[in-house]
């Protein structure tokens, strides 16, 4: 047995009694305690020798690379030992490991990768899944998967959740009543400082200029909050100004793709009389313990990555923290003493912040979900017990790509090909764009390599200077990285390369040239291929039918056909950030079964007109066209309904009696579901049903205006609804006088009579519609034809309001009647009629 020096007095160890006899009587347990609490380090060591685990191991699942080798250096340090003895790591890329190891820490993807290759996690004992709050996708995975082989393979496997922040009521309740032990913890108190924001906020800007005041007002390192490596490097260069050569300050970011050198640079103890500001991201929130912080700025924000079904990507996204996450990092200034956390917002915005953050399984590009889950021989979602159920949508697209990528049969099964694809360890587009080139040759495969590691590890040249992928493969493969290059990411794809090639034993192999890029690309991006709009035009279309833009000083500007790999922006047109271009043979070879010819009749928006052509098209991407002169008038009336949706339903003839009809409609379905839906968004979905019968000969959206756009709405309705109609939501209200008043239906719950006060003489009640379900919206007028009262109660007006209408009214139109009793007096019209 490992013998365990003198473990640290943290505030878990209150828990071990509770959480020992916890496991050693269940298979599942949850442990919750707060940041600093001691658990990460602690509790794995603790456990070590309990009789249940014997001489298995223990998993220990981190979210984060860093965080996983920090702790397992914490417990190596805490058994007088060096990491990869009693306590070791696995990371991508990086493991220190040997046949004594007891404790491994590892990252969510090893997690899955060691459960894959052996279901029944043969020599493990305890599988402990830490900061699971933080709800990652694969961590969702790992924990569905340790629950299945715990049902059907391993009796005595342990599950430990530990967690800092979440709703231990919904787990406790999904792990089927497992214990739950809370950790108070141990923290000092911490004061909330609000900062007000400035009318035109700029994060970088303002976020240092709080960094500077609480420098000024405050002592003890700081820890500051921003979104991600983008705005770290801009604050970080505003506080140069300040703080730049001064000895006793020390400028740290700190972010996941920073070299490791720099990321412990931010994490050490500083020299005496140093004082530290660390920039970082998420990454210090929970997960890592740095040393002296007392005062904590956070700007609020946070980067998140969030797939978009609609757009088939993925695509960053900067969002509000929710309320745990500002209460984890204002927490980080009370570890060791009393603190300071100054909030970079009103006090009153705290209240509209989300409770927890939305779990990735929820947001995520499910495709790698999805192949795993084929791997594991998973065919239906709900047969793996899963805390949240992903969307459908998202589910559906995923099975759709994997099975464009031959991943998938028909029936949803792992092909070879996808069992191929999943052994990579590869976003599944890479592995097959990998796998396909090996069949071409192993140049290709070695290139193809190399371009899967850049996409993989994150872009290797800033900005601009990354646009263009091939300018980032040809710095990889020359291995000669430069100023303009992302050291840390550059490294990462270096050895991701050397990796995969070993693994398809292409070791020795030289990748092709760059210039073929595109061509590889366009294998695992099928969906991205775009197509220029014009000559030196920034504007593509994609396959997909997305629009997308270059910069207009980007080096890509001129050519017809591009791959996009990263894009963002609004749906309409995004921002393409990098790319490599392709000629139209490239697509024509490896797409050759998916190009179509077709006659296709649409919408042409710059002729505002039906247009018919014969097209050869890859998806929205047309490689030739001729005109058609004979044509289906069907395929014609459907580009003209198309016209309608993309110009909007103004365009078509609504005459005052199309515009009543539509709006009685509307009134009588506020009252019953039988009558058709007339809204906007309806007519527009179903123009199809009953505007195409009317169109005729029409081609143009011109010639639109002269149909009876009244006829085609009635023609929705039978004879014996526009009798009930007549009856329930008539034209017109008959009042005292004898006049027929046309009644306004434009507000859908109340229907306006305006009336000339003396016609209503002797109508002691509201008037009604639809069988006195509705009283109507009484507008008085007067021998003018001008508003002098509303009412919704006509018996109440007559009784109260009249007495002051009649004084006031008297004497500017003595001619016409005012008596002193409305209810026994005359009606009369003998005015000029309102509204006839």
């Amino acid at each position: 047995m490992t013998r365990l020096l003198d473990l640290p007095d943290f505030p878990v160890k209150e828990t071990f009694p509770a959480l020992k006899s916890a496991l050693q009587n269940n298979t599942c347990a949850i442990l919750e305690a707060p940041p600093g609490a001691g658990k990460t380090t602690l509790v794995p060591l603790t456990l070590l020798g309990e009789d249940w685990l014997s001489d298995q191991k223990i998993i220990m699942l981190e979210p984060r690379r860093l965080a996983a080798k920090m702790a397992a250096a914490r417990m190596a340090s805490l058994l007088g030992e060096k990491v990869g003895q009693t306590v070791g790591y696995r990371i991508r890329q990086e493991k220190q490991v040997s046949a004594h190891t007891r404790i491994e820490v590892v990252t969510e993807g090893i997690l899955t990768r060691l459960i894959q290759n052996d279901p029944e996690l043969n020599g493990v004992g305890l599988v402990i899944f830490d900061e699971f709050h933080e709800r990652n996708l694969q961590g969702d995975l790992g924990l569905a998967f340790c629950l299945e082989t715990q049902e059907a393979l391993r009796e005595d496997l342990r599950v430990l959740v530990m967690s800092a922040t979440l709703d231990g009521d919904a787990l406790q309740t999904f792990l089927k009543g497992a214990p739950r032990i809370t950790s108070e913890g141990r923290s000092y108190p911490v004061e909330t400082r609000h900062l007000p924001r400035p009318e035109k906020f700029d994060l970088a800007r303002d976020t240092a200029s709080a960094i500077k005041q609480a420098f000024r007002e405050e002592g003890g390192n700081i820890l500051a909050f921003l979104p991600g490596e983008g705005e770290i490097r801009k604050t970080q260069s505003i506080l140069q100004d300040s703080f730049g050569g001064r000895d006793d300050v020390l400028l740290a970011p700190l972010y996941g793709a920073l070299p490791p050198k720099q990321q412990d640079l931010a994490i050490a103890p500083t020299k005496a009389g140093v004082r530290k500001i660390v920039l970082a991201t998420t990454i210090a929130e929970t997960s890592l313990t740095i040393e002296g912080i007392r005062v904590v700025v956070d700007c609020g924000q946070k980067r998140v990555a969030r797939f978009d079904p609609a757009r088939g990507l993925s695509k960053l996204e900067t969002v509000r923290v929710s309320k745990a996450s500002a209460e984890q990092r204002k927490g980080r200034a009370g570890r060791m003493e009393a603190g300071v956390c100054y909030q970079l917002w009103p006090k009153a915005e705290t209240q509209a912040l989300q409770d927890r953050d939305r779990p990735e399984i929820l947001e995520a590009d499910l495709a790698p979900f999805v192949l795993e889950l084929a791997a594991w021989g998973v065919q239906d979602i709900t047969d793996l017990r899963l805390l949240d159920t992903p969307p459908e949508r998202s589910l559906a697209d995923a099975r759709a790509l994997l099975q464009e990528l031959d991943a998938l049969d028909k029936d949803f099964r792992l092909t070879a090909h996808g069992r191929q694809m999943q052994s990579l360890s590869l976003h599944p587009r890479l592995a097959h764009m990998v796998l396909t080139a090996q069949q071409h040759s192993d140049e290709d495969a070695a290139l193809a390599c190399h371009i899967a590691a850049i996409l993989h590890d994150g872009p290797i040249l800033k900005g601009k200077a990354g646009s263009d992928l091939r300018d980032s493969l040809r710095l990889l493969t020359d291995g000669k990285p430069d100023p303009q290059t992302a050291k840390g990411p550059f490294h990462r794809a270096r050895e991701t390369a050397k990796t995969l090639k070993a693994r398809l034993k292409l070791s020795k192999v030289q990748a092709s040239n760059a210039a073929e890029t595109g061509a590889l690309l366009a294998l695992a991006f099928p969906d991205r291929i775009a197509k220029s709009r014009g000559k030196n035009s920034p504007d593509y279309l994609l396959q997909n039918g997305m629009g997308a833009c270059l910069e207009d000083d980007s080096r890509l500007l001129g050519e017809d056909y591009l791959v996009v790999t990263h894009l963002d922006g609004s749906r309409a047109k995004g921002r393409i950030f990098s790319a490599a271009p392709l000629s139209e043979q490239d697509i024509r070879s490896a797409y050759h079964t998916h190009i179509q010819v077709q006659n296709v009749v649409e919408w042409d928006q710059k002729s505002q007109s039906a247009r018919a052509e014969k097209q050869e098209r890859f998806g929205a991407i047309v490689f030739k066209a001729t005109q058609l002169s004979d044509i289906d008038p069907d395929l014609i009336k459907q580009a003209l309904c198309q016209g309608v949706r993309k110009n909007g339903l103004h365009t078509l003839n609504w005459t005052e009696e199309a515009k009543s009809l539509c709006q009685r409609i509307r009134f009588l379905r506020h009252y019953s579901d039988h009558w058709p839906d007339f809204s906007d968004e309806a007519l527009l979905e179903t123009l199809e049903d009953w505007f195409s019968p009317f169109i005729g000969t029409a081609s143009r959206l011109e010639h639109l205006k002269k149909i009876d756009l009244h006829a085609a709405l009635l023609a929705r309705l039978t004879w014996e609804d526009q009798q009930q109609m007549e009856k329930l939501a008539p034209t017109h209200y008959r009042v005292p006088s004898g006049s027929n008043i046309r009644l306004d239906y434009s507000s859908v719950k109340k229907p306006v009579l305006a009336v000339k006060l003396q016609e209503m003489f002797g109508h002691p009640d509201t008037p009604s519609i639809h069988n006195g379900d509705c009283k109507l919206s009484i507008h008085l007028l007067s021998p003018a034809g001008r508003p002098l009262q509303i009412t919704e109660n006509l018996a109440s007006f007559w009784q109260t309001a009249y007495d002051s209408v009649k004084k006031e009214m008297k004497g500017r139109y003595p001619k016409h009647p005012w008596p002193d009793d409305p209810l026994t007096a005359q009606a009369t019209n003998k005015t000029k009629r309102h509204l006839q």
